[in-house]
């Protein structure tokens, strides 16, 4: 078992002592996405597989909060909050803008990217150092503008 499933066994059997049915549910939803997977792929999952799900299902609860509350169903957008916290929750602390930056502005000096053509050089250089510790499209973001500069 990866570190992520034993995180979660932790977590769940701490919620069913504590008889706090909205936690112990959620986690049972990313017990069975992990398992899903599992079985799909017929293989034992890595920590990194288990971060990528996390990381999925994250991004799913991001998706449905924006809709729920663009249709004014904040009730239903308050609990897909919820389980988004509590999956962040699992997830390791994600790089701040500033660390993403001082990265980029290396991996820029690495390939000698000067132009937005470069971008995809110094993206393939950059991607493997922030994999899991940053959001994708923030890291992007952050590399146009430093090569607009």
């Amino acid at each position: 078992m990866a570190e992520y499933s034993d995180k979660l066994n932790a977590a769940l059997k701490e919620a069913m002592k504590a008889k706090d049915n909205q936690r112990r549910d959620t986690i049972r939803l990313l017990q069975a996405a992990f398992k899903q997977v599992q079985v799909d792929t017929r293989k034992d999952l890595t920590a990194e597989d288990e971060l990528g799900i996390l990381q999925k299902q994250a991004k799913q609860r991001k998706e449905s909060i924006a809709e729920l509350e663009g249709a004014g169903r904040t009730e239903q957008a308050a609990a897909e909050q919820y389980e988004l916290d509590l999956i962040e929750s699992f997830m390791p602390e994600m790089m701040s803008r500033a660390d993403i930056e001082a990265l980029a502005r290396e991996a820029i000096a690495a390939t000698g990217a000067e132009t937005q053509k470069d971008m995809g050089k110094v993206m393939g250089k950059l991607m493997p150092q922030t994999k899991g510790k940053a959001d994708g499209s923030l890291v992007s973001q952050v590399v146009r503008e430093l090569l607009n500069q």
